[in-house]
């Protein structure tokens, strides 16, 4: 990280630590029965059972009303408290809050095609984990990802694409690469792959704003898949 970056970064921690409900608000529950959360702050193993049991009630079908209530946006406007920084697809069909039954003030989402780790990601990313003191990241790729796809296309047809989208899908070549001659389906392995190319850049191959608190055990990066047409997510790269 450069000078700016981490002086930006501390300059926000500053900020962070004047608001005192900023990482430190009580659990609430849904209006409609959505599983309240653990009081915070919780570790990364409660927030990964949140989620998991989230997408086994929209698997069920059951779908809670979130709390928009005045009284809520209130607290919000004081300061948020997440349990969760998400990375996942800019995809329509891949809502984080949908998917696991959460409201307001909950995930901190980081949205972009193809999911990838840009410099306005991490620093995202970072924000949430510094300052928010999330602990939990997760990292999710798609079935049918058309930013893979794009970037096989890539590879295999020396495709080229208008815009900036052909910079936007660089980032992403390197997986298709790595899971290109792994058995089964093609796309699922890029997919997959590129998952875990981001997951283990989290891990081992950034600032230690991330890398200290997965060591004091504070911070945990797990990797996911979500099945468009099941509607399951799989956490399938958890240290």
């Amino acid at each position: 990280m450069d000078l700016t970056r981490r002086q930006m970064v501390q300059g926000m921690l500053a900020a962070g630590a004047a608001l005192p409900l900023m990482g430190a608000q009580p659990a609430h529950a849904s209006p409609t029965g959505a599983k309240p959360l653990p009081k915070m702050p919780m570790s990364a193993d409660e927030a990964l059972n949140v989620l998991k049991e989230g997408n086994a009630a929209f698997l069920r079908g059951e779908v809670p009303m979130p709390d928009t209530s005045a009284k809520r946006r209130l607290e919000l406007a004081k300061g948020q408290s997440p349990f969760c920084a998400y990375i996942t697809c800019s995809d329509s069909r891949v809502p984080p809050e949908l998917l696991f039954g959460r409201g307001l003030g909950e995930l901190f989402i980081v949205r972009n095609a193809g999911n990838t780790l840009d410099t306005v990601a991490l620093g995202s990313v970072e924000y949430a984990v510094a300052v928010l003191k999330v602990p939990l990241i997760v990292v999710m790729g798609h079935e049918s990802c058309g930013a893979v796809k794009a970037a096989m296309d890539v590879v295999e047809k020396n495709a080229r694409f208008p815009g900036a989208i052909d910079n936007m899908i660089e980032p992403i070549i390197p997986a298709v690469l790595e899971a290109r001659d792994k058995k089964g389906d093609k796309t699922e392995n890029a997919i997959r792959q590129n998952v875990r190319r981001t997951v283990r850049t989290l891990r081992e191959d950034t600032d230690e704003l991330l890398l200290k608190p997965q060591r004091e055990g504070t911070l945990k990066v797990v990797g996911a898949y979500y099945s468009l047409d099941t509607g399951s997510v799989d956490f399938f790269d958890v240290a």
